[in-house]
């Protein structure tokens, strides 16, 4: 939890506790249904609470906010960013059952009032979004297919809307029909080692309606 503290000073009693209460909920949950692997479970706060909260350093979410979360699996990115963004809505969604399972209960025990999750596909979904966020769940090109008309026409933010993307390693071919994405790297926020080649990615969407 230190590590949360190092990088959002600001955070309000509320936040702490929810974030504290993390490693509990997830340690509790994951002898029922693994969605964590053990040595990721040890490292909750490096490894998924800071790399899912990166997004912040990119984007500050308004209030009102909407923001999709493709492919949540056990709730990262968007159960740190709904922490964090309380007056922000959030979406999760996953295709894997027992995983929106462990999130609807995560975020019962959290007390989160912004967070809704579907069990099902992106495909499937009806709703717009200022932006959709994932963590590496597929190939950019077939991410942005998932996703395709999901984006919200009304610009909100200064980043204009978009897929805000958890990457690592080499992105150069995968990203080569994307000239317009921004590549943030992850070392210019955070010290740490595990973050060396991790980015987040922002690839602006046009509206299709």
């Amino acid at each position: 939890m230190d590590i949360i503290h190092k990088y959002f000073k600001n955070l309000s009693p509320n936040q702490v506790q929810q974030f504290e209460k993390l490693q509990e909920l997830y340690e509790d949950w994951n002898l029922k249904i693994n969605v964590v692997s053990r040595k990721d479970i040890d490292e909750l706060y490096l490894r998924h609470v800071l790399h899912s909260l990166a997004i912040a350093k990119v984007v500050q979410f308004k209030p009102g906010a909407r923001v999709l979360d493709v492919g949540t699996g056990g709730g990262f990115p968007g159960i740190p960013l709904a922490i964090l963004f309380p007056e922000t809505q959030f979406h999760l969604v996953d295709s894997i059952g027992k995983k929106i399972k462990v999130v609807d209960e995560v975020v019962a025990g959290l007390a989160l009032e912004n967070v809704k999750t579907t069990n099902g596909r992106a495909e499937e979904l009806k709703d717009t979004y200022d932006f959709i966020v994932s963590r590496a769940v597929a190939q950019m090109e077939t991410f942005v297919r998932w996703t395709r008309g999901r984006i919200s026409k009304k610009q909100n933010h200064e980043l204009k809307n978009g897929i805000l993307y958890l990457k690592g390693g080499d992105l150069s071919e995968e990203l080569k029909l994307y000239t317009s994405a921004t590549i943030y790297d992850l070392p210019n926020y955070f010290e740490e080692d595990f973050y060396e080649t991790k980015k987040v990615v922002h690839l602006g969407m046009k509206f299709k309606g």
